[in-house]
């Protein structure tokens, strides 16, 4: 209690300061300041010549690093063959076809099947419900909490999402299975998720203020779920008039790798997951992230980063990039892909390459741009942004990282054949969380998992959903 005095005294200090200098003319812009920022441009030819060229032509392709345009290296020493490049076209559902794409690999090869895909919507419609249960059951746990709790704020910015991670994948694959692509396919909204995603978000704070009135009422329990089941009720409407009604069963027919069918089967959601995806999702992998703000071969978890709320929060061991780069090495060599996710800053998307000397802006610009990876972080400036499946390394005769390549899903043309190519000091800046399978983890770090994790909150800057 005196410590939270002592820090409201300094927060009233501090505001108290910034008013006397606002009142004594001090912060702003005075014409003195102005006059000497503005003697800082000196209008020369070359300033004349770039504010030309800025004014009809994008700052990307004007800084594109001509001398980095040689061409590309496409051999890659350890490789794992993928089949059908996906595409989840206007949507943040990365991490869904990553989590996907990698069980999806592992199908192909054991039944032999030359063209195979999961349903990314059914999987979708599940996450979008389970997270406005999350929201809505969030909304009751904090009820008793002021508008302006920090946990509430959060909570209210961001009812739904359509991103997400690895463990969500996990979670929602496990309760409620997977059908093929035909048995469920894409939808308008599934592929373009911004409307139905605000209109539900919209729906989903209206719901959250009443939850809100009815706990300030003292409302029992059981009203405030029978409340949430009814509102529930609305969500499941509107995704199903978005993306169609989930099946509880169907046939699948199997073909062979001449495209012949083999077999005819009848599954349920979750009969077919357990054939032909992956029932060991929670329990046989783990997740890795470099992360320098933090320290390393520690465990972290982050409250409200899950996506059903009897789910899993994303939990981690950071690691330094060599433990990580040797695990994933391990894992390319026994022909299994990984998920993986990162920043894709630096991306020359024509060559499908990722390379921190793809642009020069700082030669456009006249001014240098020197943080480094932790700074990034710490001022939300870079994050884990995009998941891939990791699918190819490039190793040195020292059996050291050239460079990396990863299955996108960003559909056939775009990179390179759908793919992209990253260079391992691109790697070391910009590449965030890794998902390994237990066998390719040495057994000393599969020791640190069990370590009682640090509790993260959910708006930390390295935490927002991959797209």
């Amino acid at each position: 209690m005196k410590k939270r005095h002592f820090l409201s005294a300094i927060l009233l200090g501090s505001a108290l300061c910034g008013l006397c200098a606002q009142e004594a003319g001090q912060g702003g812009i005075s014409p003195e300041m102005l006059k000497q920022i503005q003697s800082t441009y000196k209008g020369t030819p070359s300033d004349k010549a770039i504010r030309n060229a800025i004014a009809r032509n994008s700052m990307k392709s004007l800084a594109l690093n001509q001398e980095n345009q040689g061409g590309l290296d496409t051999h890659f020493s350890v490789r794992v063959l993928s089949k059908g490049i996906t595409d989840q076209k206007q949507s943040g559902r990365c991490w869904l076809f990553t989590g996907l794409n990698v069980m999806r690999a592992k199908a192909m090869a054991k039944y032999g099947m030359p063209v195979f895909e999961f349903s990314q919507t059914y999987p979708f419609f599940w996450d979008q419900l389970e997270k406005a249960n999350l929201f809505l059951q969030g909304v009751i746990d904090t009820g008793d909490k002021s508008m302006n709790d920090q946990t509430v704020e959060w909570l209210f910015r961001h009812p739904l999402s359509d991103g997400g991670t690895f463990t969500g994948v996990a979670d929602i694959v496990g309760k409620y299975g997977l059908v093929p692509s035909e048995v469920m396919p894409d939808t308008y909204s599934s592929e373009n998720t911004a409307m139905m995603s605000n209109l539900i978000g919209l729906k989903l704070k209206e719901f959250g203020l009443q939850l809100r009135d009815m706990v300030a009422q003292k409302a029992t329990q059981a009203d405030l779920q029978a409340a949430k089941t009814q509102m529930l009720g609305t969500v499941y409407r509107m995704l199903a008039l978005n993306l169609g009604v989930p099946p509880t069963e169907f046939d699948f027919v199997r073909r062979d790798a001449s495209g012949n069918p083999v077999a005819t089967e009848h599954h349920t959601p979750r009969s077919f997951f357990e054939k032909y995806g992956d029932p060991s999702l929670l329990t046989d992998y783990m997740m890795f992230m470099n992360d320098p703000t933090r320290e390393y071969y520690k465990c972290y978890e982050i409250d409200y980063d899950r996506h059903r709320y009897d789910g899993h929060n994303w939990r981690y061991l950071n690691l330094p990039l060599d433990d990580i780069k040797q695990m994933a090495i391990a894992s390319l060599r026994d022909s299994t892909m990984m998920y993986f996710s990162s920043d894709v800053t630096q991306l020359d998307l024509k060559r499908g390459l990722l390379d921190i000397d793809n642009y020069d802006y700082a030669s456009l610009m006249g001014t240098t741009f020197g943080m480094d990876k932790a700074q990034r972080i710490r001022t939300f400036a870079s994050g884990s942004a995009h998941a891939m499946t990791l699918m190819a390394v490039d190793l040195d005769e020292q059996g050291k990282p050239r460079k990396w390549m990863v299955e996108n899903s960003w559909g056939a043309d775009a990179g390179y054949k759908g793919h992209l190519i990253m260079t391992d000091r691109w790697f070391d800046e910009y590449m965030f969380r890794l998902v390994v399978e237990t066998r390719y983890v040495p057994e000393k770090l599969r020791k640190l998992f069990e370590q009682e994790p640090v509790r993260l909150p959910a708006w930390d800057p390295m935490f927002a959903p991959e797209q």
